[in-house]
């Protein structure tokens, strides 16, 4: 489920829920109140004279004399009496329901019936009941009573409002929670991770769109780990690539300084190859450097690359005939399909094929036999070096083209290369939209294929 989703149907809930509360609250609390405005009168203008009854009562202790609030008492000049002002009948009855006063009828001996005891408001002192007083009639609330019965249902849609909103900020506090917790989760992670931390990582919940934010965020903080890994690393394989040549330059000029050595040209030389290999390291880090930042400055001019590859394999043919070694080159092309230029810079094609072949001739034994094939896809060209040596360990398939990473160790750089050679090599063929791969023959030896794109046919044309 979506982020967008979750947000629209966690506002749509707390709306649906605060409606729905409101609506079913403020339907009870009316009817609550309408409902006890009817039992103390306030229908019918009674709510003052329920107040007054009950204070005579509790004052005097019984209703003797209580017809005077009731019934118009003209001797007396007073009014028309509480029935007469209201335009209602009363009924006033004791405790046992039987009549006392009965505003329309002097003749009172007799019970509440039961429609009138359906009707009748119930008169309490100190919780007790002394009484029930019947209204009939009349013209209804009146003014005050009208304001009496809106001022209770406002209070209600007051505290009907109250509860609704704090049951809805509490329901928006626990979707706000939910939704946020990954964010605070990676907030957090990514403070730790600004503090150098970069084993942190979050936890990752669901498909939505933090979930593969926090994908995304392991997966930067994986780059980090191991890209601080390779940092530690190439730092400590170069300081060990350096100390060798120093070292050796170092004892050769303080054997000459102490007179060990005469100071001769033959005596000079192991100090001029030290630097010569210091020379050669530097440039092979400043070229990797560049390549992998993509500031290498390439020259790309159409170019022929079987005549390119017969060059490089001449150039190489001394060295394998010293040590017994055939260099072999074949072209597995179509004539009716032959091999267009390929828009390439020649210079870093030919120093990937250097760095092949001359791997190649490390690695093969005396009397084998290397063999280099160019053959040609839909889409690209493939360019193959296989050898005839054992072959490539399966546990350094992965590294071999690692920076500074050569399969034996206790070779000396001199033997053994820098371990950049691969590492440029493969640079050098991705700043050109190419790849370099490395693999084990079936029948043994190791191949290394460089892929390179053919040209856009309109580009030809």
């Amino acid at each position: 489920m979506s982020l967008r989703l979750k947000l629209f149907l966690a506002f749509g809930t707390i709306v649906f829920l605060t409606i729905a509360g409101v609506v079913l609250v403020a339907r009870q609390s009316t009817v609550r109140e309408v409902r006890a405005f009817m039992v103390q009168g306030g229908m019918t203008g009674t709510g003052n004279l329920i107040d007054l009854l009950e204070s005579y009562f509790q004052t005097y202790g019984s209703w003797a004399g209580v017809e005077k609030l009731l019934v118009a008492d003209e001797s007396h000049g007073m009014g028309a009496g509480m029935a007469g002002m209201m335009r209602q009948r009363l009924i006033l009855a004791d405790a046992n329901k039987t009549i006392l006063v009965d505003t329309a009828n002097s003749i009172a001996d007799r019970r509440l019936s039961r429609q009138e005891s359906s009707q009748a408001i119930r008169l309490q002192v100190d919780g007790n009941t002394v009484g029930y007083l019947v209204p009939l009639g009349g013209v209804g609330a009146g003014q005050n009573a009208e304001r009496y019965l809106i001022t209770r249902l406002n209070r209600a849609a007051l505290f009907t409002g109250l509860i609704v909103g704090g049951i809805a900020l509490l329901l928006a506090a626990l979707l706000s929670y939910q939704l946020l917790r990954p964010v605070g989760e990676l907030t957090r992670a990514a403070e730790i991770l600004a503090k150098g931390d970069l084993s942190q990582r979050v936890p990752v919940r669901g498909q939505d769109e933090l979930s593969r934010l926090a994908m995304t965020f392991n997966h930067m903080a994986d780059s980090l780990q191991q890209a601080e890994e390779m940092r530690r690393a190439m730092t400590a394989d170069i300081a060990h690539e350096l100390r060798n040549p120093l070292a050796v330059q170092r004892a050769n000029l303080e054997a000459l300084q102490d007179g060990v050595y005469p100071l001769t040209p033959a005596n000079l030389q192991p100090v001029l190859e030290q630097n010569l290999l210091l020379s050669h390291l530097v440039d092979d880090l400043r070229t990797l450097a560049l390549a992998e930042s993509g500031q290498l400055k390439m020259e790309f001019t159409p170019t022929d690359l079987p005549d390119l590859a017969q060059r490089v394999v001449d150039r190489f043919e001394p060295q394998a005939n010293a040590n017994h070694i055939t260099v072999q080159i074949s072209l597995d092309i179509d004539p009716q399909n032959p091999l267009p230029l390929l828009n390439v810079d020649p210079m870093r094609i030919e120093q990937i094929l250097n760095n092949l072949l001359s791997n190649a001739l490390r690695y093969t034994p005396q009397g084998g036999q290397i063999m280099m094939a160019i053959s040609q896809t839909r889409q690209n060209v493939l360019l193959t070096v296989h050898d005839s040596g054992t072959g490539i360990p399966t546990e350094a398939l992965p590294h071999i083209f690692e920076r500074f990473y050569r399969i034996d160790r206790s070779r000396s750089r001199s033997e053994g290369g820098s371990g950049l050679g691969l590492a440029i090599a493969r640079e050098l063929a991705e700043a050109q939209s190419g790849t370099l791969t490395a693999s084990n023959h079936p029948k043994g030896g190791a191949v290394f294929t460089l892929t390179l794109p053919l040209p856009d046919k309109r580009t030809l044309s």
